[in-house]
């Protein structure tokens, strides 16, 4: 893949750079190319019909109870994809996706988790929450890469995000509605703030970071899937993370190693973090 490195894109980098502190979030549009993101749908296709033994998440919703109903039981989200498919590894490690981040931390980033959403017609969304909750980076904290695999918006469960929260505490979750939501945690919106729906087109790349309050509707369309490639990454100088994200990876593909986080976060030392 050819990188544009005239100084064009490097101002709109660091414009977006600008946005990202201010605002926790920034929206690359067009980041990932038609090809790539047709091999990324044809890639997690052929996973969802061939099954990945030990890798591909249980096919029941987070709540344990098995429903074959469920769109969700019938589509479970990948998780760890860079671990098992060298390809899904290399999409982790995309130079444009890198050099955004290098501009959003100051520093050479390290990925963490890389994840593959199907959410079908039918399905339940996401609840809002913080990930920095589950990951639980230190110092700092972790920046999101969610790419749009499918055209995405209110019918078919796009992405809602909540502004200004990049310096919000991390907070323990209150309970979310399991009927619209498949997680659990619920983290309420600060008083005088409000989501935001956020549209975008496949091939665009959402970047925001751990703090920011965020999550998704249900996809309410009747043929349309709403699917997304998503990647956690944190700074070079990262010493903890919870421990289910270990080993992470370097942006040349080597294995970097850290601390096992012990810190429970806001619900105390009991919480071990966990993939979310």
């Amino acid at each position: 893949m050819v990188i544009d490195t005239s100084p064009i894109a490097d101002a709109k980098v660091a414009a977006l750079a600008g946005q990202f502190s201010r605002d926790g979030f920034a929206l690359a549009r067009g980041l990932f190319s038609p090809a790539e993101v047709e091999e990324i749908r044809a890639l997690f296709a052929k996973m969802h019909a061939e099954g990945v033994p030990g890798h591909y998440e249980p096919s029941k919703p987070h709540d344990g109870v098995e429903n074959p109903n469920d769109p969700l039981y019938q589509y479970p989200r990948v998780m760890m994809p860079h671990r098992f498919n060298a390809r899904a590894k290399q999409f982790m490690l995309h130079q444009g996706v890198a050099a955004h981040l290098r501009a959003f931390f100051g520093l050479e980033p390290v990925a963490t988790q890389s994840m593959f959403y199907f959410k079908p017609p039918g399905a339940r969304g996401q609840a809002l929450h913080q990930d920095q909750f589950y990951l639980l980076v230190e110092p700092g904290t972790c920046i999101a890469a969610w790419t749009a695999i499918d055209d995405c918006d209110a019918e078919n469960g796009a992405m809602y995000i909540v502004p200004k929260t990049n310096d919000a505490p991390i907070v323990c979750p209150d309970t979310a509605d399991r009927g619209e939501s498949y997680t659990s945690h619920f983290v309420p919106v600060p008083k005088g703030l409000k989501p935001q729906l956020v549209e975008m087109k496949a091939g665009d790349t959402l970047f925001f970071n751990g703090s920011l309050i965020h999550g998704s509707g249900p996809n309410r369309s009747k043929t349309r899937f709403r699917r997304s490639f998503i990647c956690h990454y944190a700074g070079g100088d990262v010493r903890k993370i919870s421990g289910g994200y270990h080993p992470l990876t370097r942006l040349d593909g080597t294995t970097y190693e850290v601390t096992p986080q012990t810190s429970g976060g806001p619900c105390g030392e009991g919480w071990k973090g966990s993939l979310h």
